[in-house]
């Protein structure tokens, strides 16, 4: 591929959900890039609405300045989709020129990776870089993000288990996870949980009631069960949190977590409590590990991009970093798979 050894214009934007970890990896672009190459950095601010309305800010050194341990992300986000704006491919073409941007380093997930392989595809320079907190986005091995939100998951589990016992309760407790079961599966294992229900493995109520009997016969009068957003019940559809669905066609997910809670009461008896930890997996400080991983995908970002490696995808292979093509990077769900499912169910009831 072409080398690009002379200092570039990079513009730079964080789509989609917000997760722990998006801040260490623009610092470490700017950092490379600046300090490096001689680059000069172009925040756009909520996503691919800053690049079709051309909204921005200089990211150099003094913005970067503290940022690595911050949640969130300074240049904020949004689930804007330039795909359903007609003239959406016009107005980022004009934003590159009127910027006379060399590249587009994009960070999200599908949904804003597929709008970046959308452009690439028309021609302009993105190179992109794997955000989800789900953890199940293909191309890559682990995205950062995840492991706090997997850390702040457990925690949560571990402090469930004291109440839970003192009240002999079933504790259901639900996390992220539309489509995959990674956060539930992770956390379910380092929390002791009783049972894990994910997307990929739809649950049969009345199995999961003859577990939790099987627990209390026992002698086990509380448990905990961990059920990821997506998960249905056999035959059973997501459970939608109701509203408008976002501009990439998703409606938000929410209470199926109060709906097997209310089963499982009237199956069993036992009382049941409900405990949704939602945004709160997204928030708060990152973890080392997730620092250390975005700032890694950062540096790879900027050197891919001065490497010419545009329509690709910063990648995770083991311990090594390198990229796939963003076309290998969208459109499936990275699973949790029947191996690591069966491990955990050997800690169920």
């Amino acid at each position: 591929m072409a080398k690009y050894n002379s200092a570039m214009r990079i513009g730079m934007l964080t789509g989609g959900g917000d997760c722990p970890g998006l801040n260490a990896v623009i610092r470490a672009v700017v950092r490379k890039g600046t300090m490096f190459y001689g680059d000069s950095v172009l925040g756009f601010l909520e996503g691919w609405r800053g690049v079709v309305e051309n909204r921005s800010m200089a990211l150099d050194l003094d913005s970067i300045a503290g940022i690595i341990h911050r949640g969130g992300t300074i240049l904020r986000t949004s689930r804007t989709n330039p795909q359903r704006d007609p003239q959406g491919l016009e107005r980022v073409r004009e934003t590159f020129e009127r910027e006379k941007l060399d590249a587009l380093i994009a960070i999200g997930g599908d949904d804003t990776l597929g709008v970046a392989r959308w452009i690439s595809d028309q021609g302009l320079p993105v190179v992109g870089v794997p955000k989800t907190i789900d953890n199940d986005l293909s191309g890559t091995d682990l995205c950062f993000g995840f492991d706090t939100a997997v850390g702040i998951a457990t925690e949560a589990i571990d402090r469930l288990h004291s109440t839970a016992e003192a009240h002999n309760r079933v504790m259901v407790v639900e996390v992220m996870g539309r489509e995959a079961g990674w956060i539930a599966t992770y956390a379910g294992i380092a929390g002791g949980a009783d049972v894990v229900l994910i997307p990929e493995k739809p649950f049969n109520l009345a199995e999961v009631c003859e577990l939790l009997k099987r627990r209390h016969a026992r002698g086990k009068y509380f448990s905990i069960v961990v059920v990821a957003e997506g998960a249905t019940e056999v035959g059973g559809t997501e459970t939608s949190g109701g509203g408008p669905t976002d501009e990439f066609g998703h409606a938000r997910l929410g209470g199926v977590s109060n709906r097997l809670a209310e089963q499982i009461e009237q199956h069993t008896g036992y009382e049941t409590r409900v405990v949704i930890l939602g945004h709160t997996q997204r928030g708060g400080t990152p973890t080392a590990f997730d620092r250390v991983l975005a700032t890694r995908y950062g540096v790879q970002a900027i050197d891919m991009a001065h490497r010419g490696e545009f329509g690709r995808m910063a990648s995770l292979r083991g311990q090594t970093l390198t990229s796939v093509p963003l076309s290998e990077a969208i459109g499936r769900n990275r699973k949790v798979g029947d191996e690591l499912y069966a491990m955990a169910s050997v800690f169920f009831g």
